[in-house]
């Protein structure tokens, strides 16, 4: 038996490679699936079964397209009526793969077909349960992102979920937990840093294994949760009922546009969207970018930020184009009208302004808080906010930036700061874009300022409003 982790760090995601004398099955893949391909080919075996824990939300699944090229079987657990062709297994049923078997188990509440897979081995002990998003490590899937169709609430989908949750405590302590999502998915409050555990170990640490009341369950898990990302109802009717190949998708959005055919499609309302990091984006930017980088979960950023029907025109760092148009595809977005050929060196020696964005280091942020004027912005989650920020900073999360921008003052002026200066030039770039020009982000976030000589506190930060 061989099973293999595969994880993709912009989605916060992990699908599974289990194989056995010859045959393998896929969990949960993702949209480009060479990856999957490529491993049985290496290691000769034949893909049997591809499956699906539930209809994603936050990732458009490869599991049509890797159907189609390699024979294997899509298979759901009860409650999915997919419109394409399917394996509906039986709660309980066992799946061969060679020598180990996956038991179906029907775990509805995070969405109601949500199923886990239960991998025993050679012998029929259990080793390893795939959860999906009804178990994450410190964390148990939301059980609000069903869509308008369907009438169940939310406080219904928590008490199927605290159901399904003593099904799986029954399992052995040892029998390993695989989930498909690690920390920064927006599918549980507060998912932990791993992306596996151990049953035993969430019995001990998951907060949501802790209830023996099903109330105080629902109470708990149905509270303090954030406005799902927009694109999550629009990818779970993807994956659902169906999609163009990836192949198509790439043809099509991958066209270099020259300057003047970048600002016609700008003029004709495309959003420009920078994939540069963002120490290269300040320097000098196109004017209403917003800047979105690929070396941090950009594909989450995304789809938080961006609606998924907006035409989109891309800045890249040259031979980054691809990269940028395959990850926007993982979500869904495939609106992409093309990118700036020669990127942001074309756009200059075309003779086009450029803006930029000041940035500042920890031990300089220090020195300038204190003076007149200066407004403190956290734009992290509010539970980071509340375990420890600077004294004076008012909270407002990126996620919520755009809805809330009102409550900012564009004749003030503004420092930002995140965890690490991701999230903080993302904010920066929006507030750019609606107006501000008083704004100074602050490099390697509150990691770097915690270790500075900046005040600090705990609890609730301020309100929107700075005085």
């Amino acid at each position: 038996m061989f099973v293999k982790q595969l994880y993709t760090n912009c989605l916060s995601e992990a699908a599974y490679y289990i194989e056995s004398d010859g045959e393998a099955a896929i969990i949960d893949p993702i949209r480009d699936t060479d990856e999957y391909i490529k491993l049985a080919s290496e290691r000769k075996t034949k893909i049997k079964y591809i499956l699906e824990t539930h209809f994603h939300a936050d990732f458009v699944s490869g599991h049509i397209d890797l159907a189609e090229q390699t024979g294997a079987s899509i298979v759901y657990g009860p409650g999915a009526d997919p419109g394409y062709r399917v394996y509906h297994a039986a709660d309980g049923e066992d799946l061969k793969v060679g020598k180990v078997s996956l038991r179906v188990l029907h775990t509805p509440g995070h969405t109601l077909e949500s199923s886990c897979y239960l991998l025993s081995d050679e012998a029929g002990t259990p080793y390893a349960l795939f959860t999906g998003d009804t178990l994450f490590v410190g964390d148990v899937g939301r059980p609000d992102l069903l869509d308008k169709n369907i009438k169940s609430t939310k406080e219904e989908m928590a008490e199927m979920l605290f159901e399904s949750l003593q099904k799986i405590k029954s399992f052995p302590d040892e029998v390993i937990v695989y989930p498909a999502h690690g920390p920064g998915s927006a599918c549980g409050k507060n998912i932990g840093k791993e992306t596996w555990s151990t049953i035993g170990i969430q019995k001990k640490t998951n907060y949501a294994l802790q209830f023996s009341s099903r109330e105080e369950f629902v109470k708990n898990l149905t509270q303090g949760l954030l406005s799902p990302p927009g694109y999550f109802f629009e990818d779970a009717r993807i994956n659902k009922n169906g999609y163009d190949k990836l192949a198509a998708v790439m043809k099509k959005n991958m066209r270099a546009l020259s300057v003047k055919d970048f600002c016609d499609k700008k003029k004709s309302g495309a959003m420009i969207l920078d994939t540069r990091i963002p120490d290269v984006f300040e320097k000098g930017f196109v004017p209403e970018s917003l800047n979105i980088g690929l070396n941090g979960t950009f594909a989450v950023w995304a789809g938080t930020l961006v609606d998924i029907k907006t035409p989109l025109i891309l800045v890249s760092e040259p031979g980054k184009e691809e990269e940028s148009v395959l990850r926007l595809a993982r979500v869904g977005y495939e609106c992409v009208s093309g990118y700036l050929e020669g990127g942001i060196k074309s756009w200059i020696e075309a003779g086009n302004p450029v803006d930029t964005i000041s940035s500042v280091d920890a031990g300089q942020f220090c020195a300038l808080i204190n003076q007149p004027g200066k407004n403190i912005l956290d734009v992290r989650k509010l539970s980071e906010a509340e375990a420890g920020h600077v004294k004076g900073a008012f909270n407002l999360p990126l996620s919520e930036l755009s809805h809330q921008i009102e409550q900012l003052d564009k004749n003030k002026e503004y420092m930002v700061y995140c965890a690490g200066g991701y999230r903080s030039m993302i904010a920066c770039s929006i507030l750019r874009a609606r107006g501000f020009k008083n704004l100074t982000n602050v490099y390697g976030g509150f990691g770097k300022i915690k270790d500075s000589a900046a005040p600090l506190v705990q609890g609730v930060p301020g309100n929107f409003i700075c005085s």
